[in-house]
Parts: C-alpha cells; sequence; structure tokens
C-alpha cells in the first residue's frame, strides 16, 4: 500500500496517527506538498482528480477521503474500529459528525478564513460574517462534543482510543492555529490532553507544529 499525504493537511494527520499506533500496518508514504501546488500536478490528479490528500493506493484499488481510508486500514486494528455492530456503528456515527458538522463550522468557517489566504474573503463585511456564523456554530458543536459525546469517558467510545479519537483530536486541534479558548469546555480538554499525550502525537505533530509556526496567531475570537 502506498499513502500520499501531506503532514499539514488536517486530513492527512489522522491517517498518520493511526499508523503510528499501529506499526505493524507496513504503507509506503509520499508526501504531497499542499503549499508547493504538487496536489495540482497532473501525475497526482491521475491518482486522484480530487486533488486532495489523503489517497491510499492499495494495489489496484484507490481509495481517497480521510474517514475511508482510517476505516480500511484498521479493518483488523481491534479496539481501534472494533468488529461488534453497534461499537462500529458509533465510530462510524462520530467520524460522520466530525466531517459533517465541526469541521465545516470549526475549520472552514472559523479557522482557516483566519490563517489560510485562499480561505479568506478580500470583503471585510464578508469575512467578518463568515467568521461570526463560525464562530456561534463551532460553540454549539464543542458544547455537544462536550456534553454529550465525551462526558467522563477517557476517550470518545470508551478506555482506548479509535479512529474516530483519531480524526477528531486532530479537527480540534485546529484550535492552536488561532489561540481559540477551548477552556469552557473541560471534557474536551481533557479529552485532547490524553490523545497527545500518546507518543503518537509528538510522532505526527512535531513535523506539524514545525509547518505551521507560520501560520499560528493569537488572531481575535469573533464575539
Amino acid at each position: 500500500m502506498k499513502l500520499y499525504f501531506d503532514p499539514i493537511s488536517t486530513t492527512s494527520r489522522p491517517v498518520l496517527l493511526f499508523l503510528a499506533e499501529h506499526p505493524a500496518v507496513q504503507v509506503e508514504r509520499q508526501v504531497v506538498s499542499l503549499f508547493a501546488g504538487e496536489h495540482q500536478a497532473p501525475a497526482y490528479a491521475a491518482v486522484n482528480p480530487n486533488q486532495a490528500v489523503p489517497t491510499l493506493v492499495d494495489d489496484d484499488f484507490v481509495l481517497t477521503e480521510c474517514s475511508a481510508i482510517l476505516k480500511h486500514l484498521a479493518e483488523d486494528a481491534g479496539p481501534a474500529y472494533p468488529k461488534a455492530p453497534r461499537a462500529r456503528a458509533r465510530v462510524n456515527q462520530l467520524m460522520d459528525w466530525f466531517n459533517t458538522g465541526l469541521l465545516r463550522d470549526f475549520g472552514y468557517n472559523l479557522v482557516y478564513p483566519q490563517v489560510l489566504p485562499d480561505q479568506g474573503f478580500d470583503n471585510p463585511a464578508t469575512q467578518a460574517d463568515v467568521l461570526a456564523r463560525g464562530a456561534a456554530r463551532a460553540q454549539k458543536w464543542l458544547a455537544i462534543l462536550d456534553q454529550h459525546l465525551l462526558g467522563q469517558a477517557g476517550y470518545l467510545c470508551g478506555d482506548e482510543p479509535t479512529i474516530a479519537d483519531f480524526m477528531g483530536a486532530s479537527y480540534v486541534t485546529l484550535a492552536d492555529w488561532i489561540g481559540y479558548d477551548l477552556s469552557p469546555y473541560p471534557n474536551v480538554t481533557r479529552w485532547l490532553a490524553a490523545v497527545r499525550a500518546r507518543p503518537s502525537w509528538e510522532a505526527v505533530h512535531g513535523p506539524w507544529d514545525a509547518l505551521t509556526a507560520q501560520l499560528r496567531q493569537p488572531a481575535a475570537q469573533p464575539a
């Protein structure tokens, strides 16, 4: 198998976390630099016409989308993707929730417009409106995560991390880019501390921290 990824990519890092936690899963790796525009090169577009990362090539089987790649790699990974139907359905539900809810509003409507030039808006009024909406909706999703999805559990689905934790933690820690205050969400901060304490986190996010230091800034949070 071969994984195309960029360590700066929000959707690549969950896959890298899983691989760091499961060294028996052998995958060749090739960096596709987003900043250098390598994802738009014809050679890569031939692999993934979406021109996005990550992409997994497993013989003649090409798989895109972070969630799908994680599930494919973790099929026989035990607690990371449980076999029991209801336990697996819960992991699937959480991954869909992060993708369709939190990342859309927290990532694309709050964090990215403040730090990625191609995601912001030239019109100040439009930028302010998008950020205000993103901030309001992010508070909703973070409150749900804090009060209903986490509660007092160690991880999202119990005492062991699953691929939903790898995905969710990578998304929520986008907060670091803008100095977003997560202290109103004590279960979220406790959960993030547990995920960040794992050796796999530093192995993956050490390079990410270095690459994104130029983007990280204490941007003002919309009211």
